[in-house]
């Protein structure tokens, strides 16, 4: 028995230990990222020290986590990292560029080091960068001496105990550790140890919320502290210590006595206790009830007047008053959920949404009352569980777009551009299945930016331009979809130039005419390249490719616009969730399908009579307008008589109106979309299924997909 249970002990700290581990390693994830992000900054504000200080934080979070959960190469790199930073940070080393570009290298190590933990190539990479650091701290370092080496002597002036000179301060610290904080690995008085070591100190503790013997765990923490501090050291160093448990810990630091040294009364016993918040005012103040008012006393003493009095009072009452206002905060709490169980939970309210259909349109052709109200009482509770969680879905999409700064610094670098990135719309939120589905054709789209559209600087001086060129990436909402916008000011794309290489690779005939639309299209199609030669960058024609492709899988549209000689704009619409959309159901014969109602401008009628004035040709003209239509019931091939009024559907594709003829609108549908099988993964014009209330299968409809196998069909029928 004993055996038995020291093995699921041994077990149940195995998977402790793994739970920990991966919670690292996505902590560490957010922190790279941090980094990478500060480092971009700091390169154009190398003098912003509040950057610095976010980055020597970054990497001494990394290095102390990493050592606690058993990364101890990682720490060790880190660490000698981090000294470096430390005298950035003490004005010993400046930032320049090469410190910036070893610092990136940092950053991709320690990502290969979390990624890869078994490869060796990376204490190989490791020990190159610390290389380089050390050669650069030594030649920025006039005494000749290495500043790796020195830094052990700053941290040891700045740990020394501070003495009450001209520049000290005196800090109340207040920590109250959550009860859990031993099941992170986390021992509190080691904290305290270095509290003690940064100047004078004292320490009380509490332990009265102790429980009995009978009931205390074991791996809770019940103890809290107070620390009185004097240190010449300054805030962000009494800060340091707390780095690791911010988030497990309440911790308050507040300046008590700004020098020590000076003159002043010291505050009395109540104002102190007041001060601390362990006594109300209301409390002193009823113990002193026996005495007399200040006030009362000072106007009995001749001092002043009652009217004075009164005013210093109201004066005390506002300041009291705007102070309270500005305490009371709305608390922001928040959980780490794996993705998993956000995906399971998505598909839950999905088959919840799909059997709220079926009891509505029961209770509907039903003649219950109290039936139709439970089953509209379910409706409105379903919508509003769906739309909670597809906003737990929901993520800003500047968590993707703060990667490509990198990306066009180092490209620029290496084809010896000047490119600048700027960014808009960053807190544009977008589900994360698009997000994630959506980092490569944004990849694809800005390396083709840097190295077709923006010219090289002695080119852009020539024309007039500003020698560095700007990329702009910006989003923001449009209806039910997300506009990204990828702009530069480059040289644009060469209409003539677009054509001729499409007659050459065969995608068009000489004489075929094309609008500007439809040439600036070409630059999607497989293997389409300007480039005269493949380099690491461009000229194999895949890269668009794959943006259209991408783009088309997501349910949205790319659409292209270029000046010559200005620049070039790519616009990407995309559907804000891919889980569950609004949708128009309409038939067709006995079959029903479903259109994004996103892409729906609006419904009309085609009679008999505007068939025949358009003299078979699939145009229709509403209000004046001439809109070209596709009849869906050719399309997919459906069978059966005609009714003698159809509906056009006309959908908005990439600013222009197209028509969509079916039998039947049946109105809106909340559609839960269902992935197709593998044998109808390709079917063109169709994206997905989903089931309706009575428990059939309609199928739904990739607007864009029909029609552009519609175009194809019209030209090769032509030819």
């Amino acid at each position: 028995m004993q055996n038995d249970q020291g093995e699921r002990e041994e077990k149940t700290g195995v998977i402790m230990q793994e739970r920990h581990v991966d919670t690292y390693r996505e902590e560490a994830h957010e922190l790279l990222s941090e980094l990478e992000s500060s480092l971009l900054e700091l390169e154009g504000s190398p003098g912003d020290m509040e950057l610095v200080g976010r980055i020597f934080r970054a990497m001494h979070t990394i290095k102390g986590s990493g050592a606690m959960f058993g990364f101890d190469e990682i720490a060790a790199f880190t660490h000698e990292v981090e000294t470096v930073f430390d005298n950035v940070r003490h004005g010993t080393l400046q930032v320049t560029r090469d410190l910036i570009d070893l610092t990136l290298k940092v950053r991709d190590c320690i990502r290969l080091m979390l990624d890869e933990p078994d490869n060796k190539s990376s204490e190989e990479m490791a020990a190159a960068i610390l290389s380089s650091l050390r050669a650069l701290a030594s030649g920025a370092n006039e005494s000749g001496t290495p500043l790796l080496e020195t830094a052990e002597a700053i941290r040891e002036e700045r740990t020394a105990p501070a003495t009450a000179e001209g520049g000290s301060q005196t800090y109340r610290i207040r920590f109250t550790p959550a009860h859990h904080l031993f099941r992170t690995g986390t021992n509190p008085l080691p904290l305290l140890n270095e509290l003690r070591s940064l100047g004078e100190c004292s320490v009380t503790a509490y332990f009265g919320a102790i429980p009995p013997l009978e009931a205390i765990d074991p791996e809770s923490c019940y103890a809290k502290w107070d620390v009185i501090l004097t240190t010449s050291q300054g805030l962000n160093a009494v800060k340091d210590v707390f780095i690791f448990v911010e988030n497990d810990a309440e911790v308050s630091i507040d300046v008590i006595d700004e020098n020590p040294s000076g003159e002043g009364d010291v505050k009395r016993l109540g104002e102190i206790l007041v001060d601390r918040g362990d006594v109300g005012r209301q409390d002193v103040e009823k113990v002193l009830q026996d005495r007399k008012p200040i006030g009362e006393l000072l106007v009995e003493s001749g001092v002043t007047t009652s009217a004075k009095v009164m005013s210093a009072l109201s004066e005390q009452e506002h300041v009291r008053e705007v102070r309270e206002k500005r305490k009371v905060e709305e608390a922001v709490s928040s959980i780490r959920v794996s993705a998993e169980k956000l995906d399971k939970l998505v598909d839950l309210v999905g088959e919840l949404v799909t059997i709220q259909a079926r009891l509505t349109e029961k209770a509907a052709n039903g003649k219950d009352p109290e039936l139709l109200f439970v089953a509209e009482e379910v409706e409105r509770l379903t919508n509003e569980l769906r739309d909670n969680t597809m906003s737990i879905r929901m993520l800003p999409i500047g968590s993707t777009f703060s990667r490509f700064k990198r990306l066009v610094r180092d490209l620029s670098q290496e084809l010896g551009k000047e490119i600048e990135l700027y960014t808009e719309g960053a807190e544009t939120e977008l589900d994360k299945t698009v997000i994630e589905r959506l980092n490569d054709p944004l990849v694809h789209i800005i390396r083709n930016s840097v190295d077709h559209g923006i010219e090289d600087p002695s080119v852009r001086e020539g024309l007039g331009k500003p020698r560095v060129g700007t990329i702009v990436l910006s989003a923001k909402h449009s209806g039910g979809n997300v506009l990204i916008d990828i702009t530069d000011d480059g040289k644009g794309l060469h209409k003539e130039k677009l054509r001729q290489k499409a007659v050459e690779k065969g995608l068009i005939s000489p004489d075929t005419e094309m609008s500007e639309k439809e040439i600036f299209s070409l630059i999607f199609a497989p293997g389409f390249s300007t480039s005269s030669a493949v380099t690491s960058v461009s000229g194999r024609g895949v890269g668009m490719d794959v943006v259209k492709k991408t783009v088309d899988g997501l349910r949205g549209s790319v659409d292209v616009s270029s000046e010559e000689g200005t620049g070039t704009s790519v616009t990407l619409k995309l559907p804000l969730t891919l889980a569950i959309i609004d949708g128009l159901l309409v038939e067709i014969g006995k079959q029903h399908f479903v259109l994004p109602l996103s892409l729906v401008k609006e419904c009309v009628e085609l009679t008999r009579e505007d068939v025949e004035h358009s003299h078979g040709r699939h145009i229709a003209n509403v209000r004046g307008e001439i809109v070209p239509y596709v009849r869906l019931r050719e399309k997919f091939g459906i069978n059966g008589d005609l009714p003698d009024i159809e509906q056009i559907v006309i959908a908005d594709i990439q600013r222009t109106s197209i028509g969509l003829v079916v039998d039947n609108v049946i109105g809106e549908h909340q559609t839960v979309i269902k992935s197709l099988g593998r044998i109808y993964r390709n079917v063109q014009g169709i994206s997905g299924s989903t089931i309706l209330g009575d428990g059939t299968v309609a199928l739904i409809m990739d607007v864009p997909g029909l029609v552009d196998g519609a175009q194809t069909y019209e030209i090769t029928t032509n030819n």
